[in-house]
């Protein structure tokens, strides 16, 4: 196993108490893995990568075990290293594609040079010509076009396509073997996703490379992993392959998200009522019970724990008992999310639309 993350908690500090963005997680990966994290904003999903990572805010509790294989020998526990050791492993053995590369790249800083940093912070023998090279090799592996030029350019200067594209580069320099996705196609148009998923999936198969892929979408996860965990309010609720999840969902949040998600069907999308919880009014019991259109008396005052309900797959869902599987529109393929409206104008990066709706506005 590459990694095995045992109870972890994430606790914050704030001016009312102590908060729990991430409650009692546990996961595990194997050597070139996919495995889809999601769930609505505010349920904790960039928190539990952070914390892997070590970049956790000042003032940040962490309880439990990450065990990492860094290079398949003995795991070490990524909670117990000291701040050096880990330094050392970030970036090399475990890196990370940060969410909205926009505000994830130094806006006065050549992308370059910001790859350079990566390279030479792992190699800091290499000389000047060898750390360009190594640069313009991860750029153009990350299917970057003309990579000595956007080398030259600044981050405002590429499309949001590209720039995404840059920092899968940056993750990529020390060969980890690990790499943590935190909604990487994110406020991208469809054929750019589509770009963006292809490379990680061809990355994937070339470097053996295993994946946390973190989103809300649940189309796009069903392009990407092969296992998958719905995460609510700090808790996973749901866990097993992405088809039988996506299929046939045991957890009324997981089939609260099925029913708001577009699909080839034409049907009327129903909401999920309410909003996640705020983390410091959180119900006594189970947290999704104010939701849930099964709630039954004791799952306001008791948290259900994960039990397995499949022998044949490694699957498990948190619920108060068994209950009927949900078969609805269970056969209709999840399609990435796409906007409604009356009316709609379409089109690639670059091809003006927002220039027109500028006009208009004018």
């Amino acid at each position: 196993m590459l990694l095995d993350v045992c109870s972890l908690t994430v606790e914050l500090p704030t001016p009312t108490g102590w908060v729990r963005p991430v409650a009692d997680v546990s996961l595990r990966i194997a050597p070139g893995e996919a495995l889809g994290l999601v769930g609505e904003s505010g349920s904790g999903k960039t928190m539990l990568s952070l914390a892997l990572m070590g970049l956790l805010p000042p003032g940040a509790r962490v309880s439990g075990e990450a065990w990492f294989a860094s290079n398949g020998d003995t795991p070490q526990n990524l909670f117990a290293l000291s701040p050096d050791a880990l330094r050392s492993l970030r970036g090399r053995a475990l890196s990370m594609v940060f969410q909205e590369p926009m505000t994830a790249l130094n806006p006065v800083l050549r992308v370059g040079a910001q790859i350079e940093e990566a390279v030479r912070a792992h190699e800091p023998h290499l000389d000047r010509d060898a750390v360009r090279r190594r640069t313009l090799a991860a750029l153009e592996r990350a299917a970057v076009p003309e990579p000595a030029l956007r080398a030259r350019q600044f981050p405002h200067q590429l499309s949001g396509g590209l720039r995404q594209r840059a920092l899968i580069a940056m993750a990529l320099t020390g060969s980890p073997r690990l790499l943590i996705a935190d909604e990487p196609t994110t406020a991208l148009d469809v054929t750019i996703q589509k770009q963006i998923l292809e490379l990680l999936a061809c990355l994937q198969r070339e470097l053996g490379l295993a994946l946390l892929f973190i989103t809300h979408d649940l189309g796009v996860v069903a392009q990407v992993a092969s296992r998958l965990a719905v995460l609510y309010a700090g808790r996973i609720v749901e866990e097993g392959p992405t088809r039988d999840v996506l299929t046939r969902p045991r957890h009324p949040y997981t089939e609260g998200l099925l029913a708001a998600s577009p699909s080839l069907r034409r049907k009327q999308l129903v909401p999920i009522p309410g909003a996640v919880p705020r983390l410091d009014a959180l119900p006594p019991g189970c947290a999704f019970e104010p939701r849930c259109p099964y709630r039954l008396p004791d799952c306001s005052s008791a948290l259900p724990d994960l039990r397995a309900v499949s022998v044949s797959e490694p699957r498990v869902v948190s619920e108060a008992e068994p209950r009927p599987v949900s078969t609805a529109d269970s056969t209709a393929p999840v399609i990435p999310s796409a906007a409604i409206a009356d009316s709609g104008l379409a089109g690639k990066n670059s091809s003006a639309s927002a220039h027109l709706a500028r006009c208009i506005l004018v």
